[in-house]
């Protein structure tokens, strides 16, 4: 039973919100100013809270803070009156989930604890898969923001199975250690798990390295040689940058897809192997299967399982965590005081493109470590290409033919509740706006 504390002064609303979710899905507990809030928040341990503003004792934002502090995962909803919308973004600045406004409906409450529940129960899922993951590899998957955490739901169910996985996404963005999160999290974790960069092997040597060659099979080939693909046998390979394979080369892969075969190069004997294949390529493999350049057979084989990985400027909210992340790594690796970001640096690293991603991002941190005097890097540290894209203002050029402005203004919309997941709060925080005049804008456009 899932245990929800409500904090608010008004007895009439505690009681009503009480009665409308009393049964056997809930356990409720109240509390009528602050201060009693948080002592029943650190004695209950509660689920979920929904939480006043304006309280005796101790405000709600404050009471949120030390919420936030005690345990940020627990999922907090603040109610709010007309004429608080400042301090309902304020308060999803901090920490809150979301918010409802006075006088609300009690069936759109229901629905916005039922999400705030999944939410929060999918976020310690998560959090402790992550910290499987982590304490298999040593190395820790950050990022709290909607596009990893699906990333990781994907990961936690397919690492189950021995399906085939696609790893799409730009150089940097970390699709090494999303496809050893699948090995290491899989029944095969204690087999071998061989990895391949397939860009980085000369075309006549590649077909040798996976598949193996006999003795004799070409010039210099002195003894019999086990390809990467036996090496593998019973565990997992990764094939990073699978875009560059040759044509002939994606015929063999696609007979071990098939098959589960291989033949040496050389050789005459076929060879059974049991091996999971996850492959990676920062290329655009459909439009290469139109040009011709990859094999729309193999191409179908491989994205059984597709995870697209987003570029570091579409998960901003995560830039802080790995910024914190990667000053404690080369603090601790170079000997140093611990270090500090100022929110003014942060603010303008998240407005930065980085298009190399998080590589890009924990060379500028490493360079920041070894060249920074004191301990806080502040906005002055930051290096000149981040502060001259952060100092260029949105333009845009209005083409003489003229524009569409509401096609615009709908297309910005649509754009941000994607990215959003549809959370109309967080849209509306995205596009600079109140959630009602989100709201409004929808109806006037008819997005649902």
């Amino acid at each position: 039973m899932k245990k929800i504390l409500i904090a608010d002064d008004e007895q009439n609303m505690l009681w009503a919100i009480k009665r409308a979710l009393k049964g056997k899905e809930y356990k409720i507990i109240t509390a009528s100013d602050g201060l009693e809030a948080l002592e029943k928040f650190k004695t209950h341990e509660p689920d979920l809270v929904l939480l006043d503003f304006k309280m005796p004792q101790m405000d709600g934002m404050n009471v949120l803070k030390e919420i936030k502090n005690i345990n940020s995962k627990i999922p907090v909803i603040m109610i709010t009156a007309h004429g608080t919308m400042e301090s309902a973004i304020e308060a999803m600045k901090i920490g809150a989930l979301d918010y409802i406004s006075k006088p609300f409906d009690i069936d759109e409450l229901k629905i916005q604890i039922k999400k705030a529940l999944e939410i929060g129960d999918m976020k310690e899922q998560i959090d402790f898969f992550k910290e499987e993951i982590r304490n298999i590899t040593g190395k820790p998957i950050i990022g709290d923001s909607s596009h990893m955490k699906r990333v990781m739901q994907i990961v936690e169910r397919v690492s189950k199975t021995n399906a085939t996985v696609l790893i799409m996404g730009e150089s940097g963005t970390g699709k090494e250690l999303i496809a050893s999160a699948v090995h290491y999290s899989s029944d095969r974790s204690d087999k071998p798990y061989i990895t391949v960069n397939c860009g980085a092997l000369p075309e006549n040597l590649i077909e040798s390295e996976l598949f193996g060659h006999d003795k004799g099979s070409f010039t210099g080939a002195v003894s019999k040689k086990l390809g990467r693909f036996e090496r593998a046998n019973k565990g997992s390979i990764f094939l990073d940058e699978i875009g560059e394979l040759s044509l002939s080369v994606q015929v063999k892969l696609l007979r071990v897809l098939q098959e589960k075969e291989i033949e040496r190069v050389g050789g005459t004997e076929t060879i059974d192997v049991d091996v999971r294949i996850i492959a990676a390529t920062n290329k655009d493999l459909k439009k290469m299967v139109e040009d011709g350049t990859f094999r729309e057979d193999l191409y179908y084989r491989l994205n059984v399982i597709p995870i697209q990985l987003p570029a570091l400027r579409e998960r901003k909210e995560d830039i802080k965590l790995l910024v914190e992340y990667f000053l404690e790594k080369y603090c601790k690796e170079m000997g140093r005081d611990s270090m500090d970001i100022s929110t003014e640096a942060i603010n303008i690293f998240s407005n930065y493109s980085f298009k190399g991603n998080i590589r890009e991002l924990e060379n500028i941190i490493e360079r920041l470590v070894i060249l920074s005097e004191g301990t806080l890097i502040d906005k002055n540290d930051l290096p000149r290409e981040i502060l001259y894209e952060s100092s260029k203002e949105f333009q845009f050029k209005l083409p003489s033919n003229g524009i569409n402005l509401e096609k615009i203004e709908k297309s910005f919309i649509l754009q941000a509740l994607k990215i959003c997941d549809h959370n109309q709060t967080k849209a509306a925080k995205l596009l600079g706006v109140t959630r009602h005049t989100l709201i409004y804008r929808m109806e006037k456009y008819n997005i649902n």
